[in-house]
């Protein structure tokens, strides 16, 4: 299966920031989760995808298509959001539907109309006189009825109430309904992409810490307290990113949790009080940690 999206030693420079060489591929029918703090390259990705900026090396295909020289090939495929784009501010949302609608035949006046309803929007509504979240409810209700193959988001859900974020999530999560249909989604927030996204990939300062499915990734983070045998000795543990020892206590964080290890380290005479799993934002806190530390940031 061709991928939807797949980038290969892609990078930019910039005088005060570099996206270093990084390679990802998104299948179709995904929902990717591009997590990471401000100014980790978040939107300079997204733009790089989109062919608005041009890579220094590396190569990126959308839907097929090498970017950014076929831009205007992949363009009616791809859908973009972001919390920056502008609307006509004197201009209703029945005339942006209408004007979006002339320039893309694939437009679906049935999902624009239950996108509306399911929005609580108005079509009479002028643009300046929309709120925030409103606003974003707007683009995307412009954006998914043009039925994309691929929807690229940047910070969808940043600053709305916690009812418009669970609507706008909803809706993503019907898009992909669809196999052939893909969505990456830029956020901070770590708590919509746990809740909706299959694949997850990390950024800090331009580089990729992780990029896994999320299931998998969530299952080998865990948690343990121990208790030590009275030598105090803890053997090594595969994946070990924090160790804190209080006497004979101690508290381990691994990357690399496997069923087997409580077994093995019972068979040393440690005790597991308990096996605790870790929500995506802390296990995205402890990566970046443990990433800036082993590049001595």
């Amino acid at each position: 299966m061709e991928a939807a999206l797949e980038l290969q030693g892609v990078s930019k420079r910039y005088r005060y920031f570099s996206l270093e060489p990084l390679s990802l591929s998104l299948q179709p029918g995904q929902i990717l989760g591009l997590v990471g703090p401000a100014g980790a390259g978040k939107s300079t990705l997204l733009r790089l995808i989109l062919g608005l900026v041009h890579a220094d090396a590396g190569q990126i295909r959308v839907l097929g298509q090498p970017m950014p020289t076929a831009q205007a090939l992949a363009k009616a495929d791809v859908g973009y959001v972001s919390r920056d784009m502008g609307l006509f501010g004197s201009a209703t949302l029945d005339w942006h539907m209408r004007w979006v609608a002339s320039i893309y035949p694939g437009w679906d006046e049935a999902l624009a109309q239950r996108l509306l309803k399911h929005f609580a929007l108005h079509p009479g509504q002028r643009a300046r006189q929309l709120s925030s979240g409103e606003r974003m409810k707007a683009l995307l209700l412009l954006t998914l009825a043009r039925r994309p193959r691929l929807l690229l988001l940047d910070e969808p859900t940043s600053g709305l109430d916690p009812v418009a974020r669970q609507e706008i999530l909803g809706e993503l999560l019907a898009v992909v309904e669809d196999p052939e249909r893909t969505v990456l989604l830029s956020s901070h927030h770590t708590q919509d992409i746990e809740r909706i996204c299959d694949r997850i990939a990390f950024l800090d300062r331009g580089r990729l810490v992780a990029d896994d499915d999320t299931d998998s990734y969530l299952q080998r983070w865990r948690r343990l307290s121990l208790d030590l045998p009275v030598d105090g000795v803890l053997p090594d543990v595969a994946g070990t990113v924090e160790l804190r020892r209080d006497g004979r206590s101690a508290v381990l964080l691994t990357a690399d949790y496997q069923p087997s290890l409580e077994a093995a380290l019972s068979a040393a005479g440690i005790t597991v009080h308990q096996s605790q799993r870790l929500t995506l934002e802390e296990i995205f806190v402890a990566s970046v940690m443990q990433h800036r530390q082993e590049r001595g940031e």
